[in-house]
């Protein structure tokens, strides 16, 4: 069972850009709270506690509400500053204990490569779906002693217990080639680089011309 994480709610009853640049002065963040029919609910949230717990992937929140009972939510939407990356605002998905949600689940690869090969990594979530209180905090695909031109497509990955593939079967996670392509497709690749630069400074003369 995953671990929630518990925050306290408040109520919010001021909307809009203003209020929202208010409650963030306040070094808390708003946030909506929806789901299994119900009308939403804005909350504010504590600003810095958030900010730990959404850097989880699928953080099971158990939010503190208003008048003292807990509710169980998952992160639905994540708004951030394109600049400065601060949590703006976040959209909560309502889960009920025992309940099946599909959630994308981050891929790490694990295990000592064969001498001379590189992993080419074609996928970095799989959609899962599993109970909202058992969902992986990652899914890990061992690469250990794994021969150059190994493919690994998504129905190959072993998922935890209870964690069912809710993507393509037939879609390439991973191919497993040999070192010196890789090295060749970077040579190539930088080589471009200083041509395309050479080219671009060609022009700009001729333009002055």
């Amino acid at each position: 069972m995953a671990d929630t994480i518990k925050l306290n709610a408040e109520a919010r009853d001021e909307f809009g850009k203003g209020a929202a640049r208010r409650i963030r002065r306040q070094h808390k963040i708003p946030a909506v709270l929806y789901g299994h029919g119900s009308d939403p609910i804005h909350i504010t949230l504590p600003g810095h506690e958030t900010m730990l717990a959404l850097r989880q992937a699928n953080a099971l929140l158990s939010l503190d509400m208003p008048g003292g009972e807990e509710q169980l939510a998952l992160p639905k939407q994540v708004q951030r500053h394109p600049v400065r990356g601060e949590i703006e605002h976040v959209d909560l998905l309502i889960v009920k204990r025992g309940e099946k949600v599909t959630v994308p689940v981050p891929i790490v690869v694990v295990g000592e490569l064969v001498e001379d090969t590189v992993v080419n990594q074609e996928r970095n979530e799989l959609h899962i779906t599993a109970e909202a209180t058992n969902i992986p905090a990652d899914i890990e695909i061992s690469v250990e002693g794994l021969p150059v031109g190994t493919q690994v497509f998504a129905a190959d990955v072993k998922l935890p217990e209870g964690v069912e593939l809710h993507d393509d079967p037939e879609s390439l996670v991973l191919v497993v080639s040999p070192a010196t392509a890789a090295e060749d497709l970077e040579a190539s690749t930088e080589a471009e680089e200083p041509e395309a630069a050479e080219a671009g400074a060609e022009d700009e003369v001729k333009e002055e011309e």
